[in-house]
């Protein structure tokens, strides 16, 4: 995801303000660099975005590309660690940008609590009306979006691109090139580049080049990963089902979000562990 992250925020802090009036119904202030005091099993003090609106209030919004099932309790700490903060709490939105169906949970729910944020999945935006705006990010931003032809979204944005000044046209293109990769449209954007008078060679790109090569060798080695990955956790939801007997749904989901390092651990753990509630703590 780092190398998406860094792209979307990008964009977003930059010129998609349809894009962010669309998620928060307002306007962006200033953006707020903002990282909270380490918290006990916290796993990222680091916010991806987080703004000052017009109207002064907070938003926090977090990207997300894969399901969490930590979501909730993720964003309960982050709520928490603003207001630590500020003294104010931020309204908050977690922009799900993935390819799977989106089925992560939006709130906590308690005997006597009750904390929720709001659950976003960008295909639920209009890709036709961000593809219309005056800024590039917005347009950039519509490949992720719901759109009715993507591959003629991708001829528009490209030849917008091409009409840009060349400092603004190769980092845009750069963006639109790797984040049309969650969409598996990167293909696409190459082969419409490659009609326009753009002489420009991503890899160059001196901040945005170096990701588009990680993204690129990921792609080579997705296969063999996404191979590697399903073989460990049907290994490991066996040999959880011989210990514990059948494997509730909070626990199966919890294992579907953990890493092919992270289920050879539990692996390991397995044997020593009491309860399946130990060795998914």
């Amino acid at each position: 995801m780092q190398e998406y992250d860094v792209t979307l925020k990008s964009v977003l802090r930059g010129s998609a303000k349809l894009t962010m009036r669309e998620l928060t119904g307002t306007s962006v202030a200033r953006w707020l660099d903002v990282e909270l005091p380490k918290v006990q099993n916290a796993q990222n003090p680091r916010l991806d975005l987080l703004a000052e609106t017009v109207d002064g209030g907070l938003v926090h919004v977090e990207l997300q590309s894969g399901n969490d099932a930590s979501m909730p309790l993720r964003m309960a700490e982050y709520c928490l660690g603003v207001f630590r903060q500020f003294k104010r709490f931020p309204r908050q939105i977690v922009l799900y940008v993935g390819e799977p169906e989106l089925r992560m949970e939006k709130e906590l729910r308690g005997s006597n609590v009750w904390f929720a944020y709001s659950l976003i999945d960008i295909r639920m935006l209009d890709g036709e009306r961000l593809l219309a705006s005056d800024e590039v990010g917005d347009n950039v931003i519509a490949i992720l979006a719901g759109l009715r032809d993507d591959e003629g979204a991708v001829c528009k944005i490209v030849e917008r691109i091409a009409g840009l000044a060349a400092a603004e046209r190769e980092t845009a293109l750069a963006q639109l090139t790797i984040l049309a990769g969650l969409r598996r449209l990167s293909k696409t954007v190459a082969r419409e580049a490659r009609k326009m008078p753009i002489d420009l060679d991503i890899r160059d790109h001196e901040v945005l080049g170096p990701m588009f090569i990680e993204a690129e060798q990921k792609g080579e080695q997705k296969g063999l990963q996404t191979g590697l990955h399903a073989g460990e956790l049907t290994v490991l939801r066996r040999q959880i089902g011989k210990r514990f007997g059948a494997l509730p749904g909070w626990a199966g989901e919890k294992l579907s979000a953990l890493s092919t390092s992270e289920l050879e651990d539990l692996s390991e753990r397995l044997l020593d562990a009491k309860s399946l509630e130990e060795l998914l703590r």
